[in-house]
């Protein structure tokens, strides 16, 4: 008779005790580190040849990654980077004076994850480029646009835990397009390309 009363007792006892148990298993497991999203994102200050006779054109650059945990070895390391880039400033005296090229892409980017406080990485992108220029001689203006393709890489190098210094290079390719008005060259491939120094931050 004792025992079947003292079975109710029982029970809250070991339930309040697996309660507890489990509670003290939790703390050990939230202070563990904290997984880097996937998701990134910084900026920075590019100087690029535009390829457009001789010079230079500066301006800046935004870019967004996707690199995805939890891939096979194979695969680890690979992602997606979108990337915009708007150069209109200090243009060459030899240029026009308002000579701007805009171009927003993305495509792979494949960063080496065997090193703790630098990444290499390579980068393979399509997008879509746009340049404006004023002939100096006849005063008129153009405006082309194209299908651009473009390669490179460049090196992360660790600040802080989730930020990370970024030098980039790139090299494109913008076919058919317009070229020296003034000299009369017909229209060719423009190959600009240059280099950017920046952040980019790992939430």
């Amino acid at each position: 008779m004792r025992l079947k009363n003292s079975l109710p007792l029982v029970i809250v006892i070991l339930f309040v005790g697996a309660a507890f148990s489990a509670l003290a298993q939790a703390p050990p497991a939230a202070k563990g580190p904290k997984p880097f999203s996937p998701f990134a994102i910084g900026g920075g200050f590019s100087g690029y040849n535009p390829d457009e006779g001789h010079g230079h054109l500066l301006g800046g650059t935004l870019w967004i990654d996707y690199i995805p945990a939890g891939l096979p070895q194979l695969l680890n390391g690979i992602g997606v980077e979108v990337e915009a880039r708007d150069l209109n400033l200090d243009r060459s005296s030899t240029d026009a004076p308002n000579h701007r090229q805009d171009y927003v892409g993305g495509g792979l980017i494949y960063s080496w994850p065997h090193f703790r406080q630098l990444r290499p990485y390579a980068k393979l992108f399509m997008g879509y480029g746009n340049q404006d220029e004023t002939v100096l001689k006849s005063g008129l203006r153009y405006s082309d646009s194209r299908t651009v393709t473009s390669g490179g890489g460049g090196v992360d190098f660790r600040a802080t835990r989730q930020l990370w210094l970024r030098v980039d290079y790139e090299y494109q390719s913008w076919p058919t397009i317009f070229k020296h008005p003034d000299t009369a060259i017909p229209a060719g491939r423009l190959n600009p390309q240059g280099f950017t120094v920046g952040a980019i931050y790992h939430f």
